[in-house]
């Protein structure tokens, strides 16, 4: 079923929507847990789209959570072996002006870098990072800061989500939300605005004021 809409600007999550490195995230703290000798570590499953530092929080509230974060990103950015570009990535993206979009991500800056080095797709100039706000998803926080690094009201931007959580964000933040499936069915992301299977379900053509989009949308 397709549809036409317009916005003028768009704010991707990273994990699960531009790359994937599910294998990566899982590997990584599975070692964290083993390293902190946490119970369960070989099956450990994080909450998708939560910030590392909540996490660690969560599981390790006796240690330094400072610590226990850098240990982490540093565990991720030395795993990057299958880390993969979902369909349809590099021609949406090559399709945007560079001040149409930016990446609104539960990661830090610093492992957000890397991973979108290691993929080989563009960082926008301004992003919004874990390190970048107060409150992570599903706090509205992120999405509304990232509506503002692009000079839009949250109304007038689109949030491009694979994760419960970072819909309830983007819309809380008051924006429309395009749930990608991947990482959850599509019942797990029926509060979005629209779902798609991928992002080669999307094209985008630039406007005078912004972008037309148009979707290959579930039912």
């Amino acid at each position: 079923m397709q549809e036409t809409v317009t916005t003028r600007g768009l704010l991707f999550d990273m994990d699960g929507v531009l790359i994937s490195s599910i294998g990566s995230v899982r590997r990584s703290w599975r070692a964290w847990c083993r390293h902190y000798g946490v119970p369960g570590a070989e099956t450990f499953e994080i909450p998708h789209g939560t910030r590392a530092i909540e996490i660690v929080r969560q599981v390790k509230p006796d240690i330094d959570a400072e610590e226990g974060l850098r240990l982490i990103e540093d565990i991720e950015m030395a795993d990057t072996d299958d880390l993969k570009v979902l369909d349809g990535v590099p021609e949406l993206l090559d399709s945007l002006p560079k001040d149409r979009w930016t990446v609104v991500t539960s990661a830090t800056r610093r492992l957000m870098l890397e991973r979108l080095r290691v993929a080989g797709l563009p960082a926008p100039e301004r992003i919004i990072a874990a390190d970048d706000v107060t409150n992570g998803k599903p706090d509205p926080e992120p999405y509304r800061k990232g509506a503002e690094i692009l000079g839009f009201d949250p109304a007038d931007c689109i949030v491009v989500e694979d994760a419960p959580a970072g819909v309830s964000a983007g819309l809380a933040a008051g924006c429309r939300v395009l749930g990608v499936l991947g990482t959850h069915q599509a019942h797990e992301l029926a509060h979005a605005t629209w779902q798609v299977r991928s992002l080669r379900d999307v094209q985008a053509r630039p406007t005078a004021d912004g972008l037309r989009l148009s979707l290959e949308k579930l039912p």
